[in-house]
C-alpha cells in the first residue's frame, strides 16, 4: 500500500472513529426506513474514505466529515425524493403533522422533528442537521457554502417555523 492510499486509511478510521455516532444520526434524520438508513450510512462511509483521496488539511477534519456526508446524504435523497421536497414556504403552510397513534414524549417529538427537516429541501436542512450537532455558524457556513450571517438567518427562520409547527400540533 502507498504512503497515499495510508494516509487515506488512516483519516478515513480516524473520522470514522470520532464522528460515527453523528453519522449515525444524520442518516436517521435523511432516512426514515432503517434498511434506507443503512444503505445511506454505507454511502456517506465509501464517499467519506474515497474523498480522503483529496484531503489536504485546509479545513478542519470535522468539516471535512460533515461536508462530505451532507453532500452524500443530499444526492442520495433527491435522487430518490426530487417531487416531495418542500420549501421553507411550503413547509409553513402545511398542517400539523398528524399522529395516528397519539403518543407523547421525547420519541414522538424528535420523529416529528426529523420529519419536518427532512422535507425541507437544501440547504434548509442541512443548516437544521448541522445546527443540531451543535456547529456554530461560521462551520457550518464552511460546510454549505452560505455566509456564516445567512446561516444565522436561516437558523432563526427554522427554529420559528419549527416552534410553530410544534405549538400548532399540540393545540390540534
Amino acid at each position: 500500500m502507498d504512503t497515499k492510499q495510508g494516509r487515506q486509511n488512516e483519516l478515513y478510521l480516524q473520522a470514522a472513529a470520532e464522528f460515527g455516532p453523528a453519522l449515525v444520526r444524520l442518516a436517521g434524520v435523511y432516512e426514515s426506513d432503517h434498511d434506507k438508513q443503512r444503505d445511506l450510512l454505507q454511502d456517506i462511509h465509501f464517499a467519506l474514505w474515497r474523498s480522503f483521496a483529496g484531503f489536504s488539511g485546509q479545513c478542519s477534519l470535522r468539516t471535512w466529515v460533515y461536508r462530505v456526508a451532507h453532500n452524500a446524504s443530499i444526492s442520495s435523497r433527491i435522487r430518490r425524493r426530487r417531487a416531495t421536497m418542500l420549501t421553507l414556504d411550503e413547509i409553513a403552510d402545511m398542517p400539523a403533522l398528524n399522529d395516528v397513534e397519539n403518543e407523547a414524549g421525547e420519541l414522538r417529538a424528535l420523529e416529528r422533528l426529523r420529519t419536518l427537516i427532512r422535507r425541507l429541501k437544501p440547504p434548509d436542512d442541512q443548516v437544521m442537521l448541522l445546527y443540531l450537532e451543535d456547529a456554530d455558524a461560521g462551520t457550518i457556513g464552511e460546510i454549505t457554502g452560505l455566509s456564516p450571517r445567512a446561516v444565522a438567518t436561516r437558523i432563526h427562520r427554522l427554529k420559528a417555523l419549527l416552534a410553530k409547527q410544534f405549538h400548532d400540533r399540540a393545540n390540534a
